[in-house]
């Protein structure tokens, strides 16, 4: 069968703000809370302790009594739902009981309302300001200021600063010209949801005849710290003050540790610069490789197809799954139908966000971060898919096998050699297991310098295991 690869457009942030009126919109700051689940977390005798989740992060507890030799909730009785809405009013303040059972049966018969609300504390839409030079009839030039728009969710928060993750190509415009002095955003501005706005042309110019864009009350600055444009991932950040000046609720997301095909797929984003929303659909494919331009260069990604809307500016909002954790980065879709996008998978997410974080700490300066040369490269066999019926879903294993190795390289040192089956990868005795090629390449995206690395390989039917190696700073090329 032939195999043969899409090219797609880029979900480029494409919506260039006009010098002409703009609505504000999202002056109010609210928060609904209400329960994600009551669980019995503990058990004294016949004292039972049952703690109720809410959606906003907080857990209150209550305790029953049961009854001598009570079985089944016939003597000592089960948590009622009357009990469950007299410990809410307590720990929440008063709300009517059919708004309590509203709420409480939605979350229950399955609905996703709770755990959207929920993902809604650690998105923003996201504002990149730029200088171009655009040539128009006679060769005239004029210069002006444009802005784009996209999406974002907080990664990491700490006492001093918040950092948020989008993708690369928000943040990189190829038309910037000199005076913008790269092709990153000179301005990066933020909004949380319940806190949004536009930025609106003032009438003052900068030093260099730029008009000057106010971006409002709500707006939270934030400052580029690095990025990889073949990962499609940028991260910024901002302090955490300016965060929790708007919303004192803001929380970073939650990393799920992998995504299955058939799960739901929850878009967060600001599509065509009409305000966060959002968009469910489910995994069609749990690995797919797509071709982008973003700088003029063609690359490969690897990506989740989904069937979840997206739509210009969605670039850089989280995907999320039931739980309401975050299974990816959205960035790009088919434009010849709607019902196929695409996510960067969680784990090229993750590890390419804290490689860029961990260089920019070591050096102060944004850059693209680094990745290591093993020196190999691996074909596959053997590829099926395995069904786990007490699990419910299944995964595709496959044979990762050394079809090559590069001469004077790291795979020659630990004599790794060809037709080897690649089992796992350690990273200072952390064990990486690999059922899939991609999983050695997201895998490499963590490793640093000074860490201990050995690989689990079978050979002619034995499991072995190489000896250690110490990576040097020279084993490290960057990221681009």
């Amino acid at each position: 069968m032939k195999k043969f690869k899409k090219f797609l457009f880029v979900l480029l942030a494409i919506i260039i703000v006009l010098p002409c009126s703009i609505f504000l919109g999202g002056c109010s700051l609210f928060e609904t809370v209400s329960i994600s689940s009551i669980e019995k977390t503990g058990t004294s005798g016949l004292i039972d302790t049952y703690t109720i989740y809410y959606t906003d992060g907080t857990t209150s507890t209550f305790t029953i009594t049961n009854g001598q030799d009570g079985k089944d909730g016939e003597d000592g009785k089960d948590v009622t739902i009357e009990q469950a809405y007299n410990k809410y009013v307590e720990e929440q303040g008063e709300i009517s009981y059919s708004d309590f059972l509203k709420i409480y049966l939605s979350l229950n018969l399955g609905g996703n309302t709770a755990t959207i609300n929920q993902c809604l504390l650690s998105c923003l839409k996201i504002y990149t300001e730029f200088t171009e030079t655009t040539t128009l009839i006679y060769n005239q030039k004029i210069k002006n200021v444009a802005i784009y728009t996209g999406s974002a969710v907080i990664w990491k928060m700490d006492d001093d600063y918040t950092y948020v993750i989008t993708n690369f190509h928000v943040i990189y415009d190829a038309n910037a010209n000199a005076d913008n002095g790269s092709f990153v955003a000179r301005k990066i501005y933020g909004y949380l949801y319940g806190s949004e706005g536009q930025p609106s042309k003032t009438n003052s110019v900068d030093s260099l005849g730029y008009n000057i864009y106010d971006y409002g009350d709500y707006g939270i600055q934030f400052e580029y710290i690095g990025g990889s444009i073949s990962s499609d991932i940028a991260v910024l950040r901002t302090n955490t003050s300016a965060v929790k000046q708007i919303n004192e609720n803001a929380k970073a997301v939650s990393f799920a540790e992998g995504y299955r095909v058939g799960e739901t797929a929850i878009a967060i984003g600001n599509p065509e610069d009409e305000g966060i929303s959002v968009t469910e659909g489910i995994v069609s494919v749990d690995n797919e490789f797509i071709s982008l331009d973003i700088d003029g260069t063609t690359r490969s990604y690897r990506s989740i197809r989904i069937d979840t809307a997206l739509y210009s500016g969605n670039s850089g909002g989280g995907l999320f799954n039931v739980d309401g954790q975050l299974i990816g980065i959205t960035n790009a879709g088919d434009s010849a139908d709607q019902n196929v996008n695409y996510a960067i998978p969680i784990g090229i997410v993750k590890y390419t966000a804290e490689n860029i974080l961990y260089y920019y700490n070591q050096t102060g300066t944004a850059s693209n971060g680094y990745k290591i040369q093993i020196g190999i490269k691996v074909v596959t066999e053997n590829s099926k898919y395995i069904y786990q019926s007490a699990l419910g879903y299944g995964k595709i294993v496959e044979d990762v096998i050394i079809d090559e190795i590069v001469e004077n390289s790291i795979a020659e040192t630990l004599e790794i050699k060809q037709l080897d089956t690649v089992k796992a990868i350690y990273i200072d005795a952390v064990r990486y297991e690999i059922e899939r090629y991609f999983n050695i390449s997201d895998i490499l995206l963590n490793i640093r310098a000074n860490n201990k690395i050995k690989f689990e390989l079978l050979r002619d039917d034995n499991l072995i295991t190489t000896e250690e190696y110490i990576v040097q700073t020279s084993d490290l090329i960057s990221l681009d």
